[in-house]
């Protein structure tokens, strides 16, 4: 199985720091901060990765390489000077991360900070989707999805976030075209058809989105 990290968000609730270096490559615990999902991922064997960018990509292929300084192959989804959004940012890759026709593949945001050992997730998945949920943090109360059964639903009496780390098949893609779109809808359309399964993480989770989160996530590391 192949991994993707969305990398191209342009990180406007970061700014200024992210006027002038790309926000995975912020330094948390004395490191980039997409450096931690690789050595994470390369620990539970996963060594062919795909990274997405737009704003200032070209510095992330600069400092990153081709992934061979942490035991992986990286290779690049540019996506020019706009990003495509969550999904649009997935269908282009798409050639990229699918070694065989039914193989699903996991993709990560590179803008959480997780402790999630990736070889809990499955390795093969049933549906459309596999989603990783967690606990609802204080700056997003209300939650995105219900879980029962290790099934994701759009309602539910109690609500988790989602982690932004999922399994995901090519089929949920089929009915999309080139440019930007999100991904959330393609989710809900397939929970609607009782496609997506799920588990909840219950360990540390983090969405570095903010100036003040990133100090928050340095402060945990350290």
């Amino acid at each position: 199985m192949k991994a993707m990290i969305l990398a191209a968000g342009r990180g406007e609730r970061m700014r200024p720091l992210t006027d002038s270096i790309p926000k995975p490559l912020l330094m948390v615990g004395g490191k980039p901060l997409i450096q931690w999902h690789i050595e994470a991922l390369q620990a539970a064997g996963f060594t062919e990765l795909v990274i997405n960018h737009a704003w200032l990509g070209a510095q992330i292929e600069s400092q990153l390489g081709d992934g061979a300084q942490w035991g992986v192959n990286i290779t690049y989804s540019p996506e020019g000077e706009y990003a495509l959004e969550t999904g649009g940012g997935i269908f282009r890759a798409l050639p990229l991360l699918q070694a065989e026709e039914d193989e699903a593949f996991l993709v990560i945001n590179a803008d959480v900070l997780t402790d999630i050992d990736f070889r809990q997730l499955p390795t093969r998945i049933e549906g459309l989707a596999h989603l990783l949920l967690v606990s609802n943090p204080a700056h997003h109360p209300q939650g995105d999805f219900a879980l029962k059964d290790e099934n994701v639903s759009s309602t539910g009496e109690s609500l988790l976030t989602f982690s932004g780390i999922g399994i995901y098949h090519a089929q949920l893609f089929a009915a999309c075209q080139e440019g930007a779109f999100p991904l959330a809808p393609l989710l809900r359309r397939a929970m609607q058809q009782g496609l997506v399964s799920g588990q909840w993480h219950q360990g540390m989770w983090l969405d570095v989105g903010t100036k003040e989160r990133l100090q928050y996530a340095n402060t945990v590391l350290r």
